[in-house]
């Protein structure tokens, strides 16, 4: 890929998807946002990888979109693209997926890092959906899912003025998982995502549904999709070798299954 850098063994369980634009910021062309798809549907059909890490560099996440491919843009050329529709498929990834962001997560690179399940941010890390300034408007999830993570008027706020939030702010209103010094961010989504490794794989990917459904339904609908999936669980081998291993007070092995 010409604008990843990927690593589907990057320590056990775990894969690394690093953004590879450093001299554009990693700002997000058409290309990469494809790239980035194709590398996740990869990762989701390899059984060996049980949570992948999304991050930049130590600049920049991803700031923005790529202006200079967009400016010359119709509106159908726009609806024929199709980016957000994109950005949708990286959502539905199936697996845990972890953000590790530092410096810049702006426009739409604030909508990728909201597309993952987690996010550690290094002290640097800036928050924006500056869309206002350009004349158009986050298109990408940014007036929806921001307004989600941080309530109405922060996010009004936010994209109305097109102003910056501080990775400690955004830790505060709740979109951020923590905050970490700039050269521990990486190694702290390391060792969040071998702790989520360690569980069964297959009762992650049922609890990140029935998490990701509470955005999406009445409290109603929620909770009977939260107890079909409960009740699913108990099909899993995972689930007889974790009450197993409970109850013969040994580590458990999960295989996924």
């Amino acid at each position: 890929m010409e604008f990843l850098l990927v690593t589907p063994q990057s320590r056990p369980g775990v894969a690394l998807i690093q953004l590879n634009r450093p001299k554009e910021l990693n700002a997000l062309n058409g290309q990469l946002v494809g790239e980035i798809r194709d590398a996740l549907q990869a990762l989701d059909a390899d059984e060996a990888v049980r949570v992948v890490i999304l991050t930049g560099n130590e600049r920049a996440f991803a700031a923005g979109a790529d202006i200079k491919e967009m400016a010359g843009k119709t509106a159908v050329d726009m609806f024929l693209d199709d980016r957000a529709g994109t950005l949708e498929q990286i959502r539905r990834f199936r697996k845990p997926l972890i953000g590790a962001v530092s410096g810049f997560v702006l426009g739409g690179g604030c909508e990728l890092a909201m597309t993952c399940d987690m996010l550690i941010a290094s002290e640097t890390a800036q928050f924006g959906q500056p869309e206002i300034r350009l004349g158009i408007i986050p298109g990408g999830g940014g007036t929806q899912r921001l307004t989600r993570a941080v309530g109405k008027a922060r996010a009004m706020e936010m994209v109305l003025t097109g102003e910056f939030i501080s990775a400690r702010e955004a830790h505060r209103v709740g979109l951020v998982t923590r905050v970490v010094p700039v050269g521990q961010y990486l190694e702290e989504a390391y060792r969040l995502a071998a702790r989520i490794a360690a569980m069964s794989p297959v009762a992650a990917r049922l609890a990140k549904e029935a998490v990701n459904r509470a955005f999406e339904t009445p409290l109603e609908e929620g909770l009977q999709f939260e107890r079909k999936n409960f009740y699913l669980a108990f099909a899993s081998e995972d689930q007889k070798e974790g009450m197993a291993a409970f109850v013969e007070k040994r580590k458990p092995a999960f295989k996924g299954r």
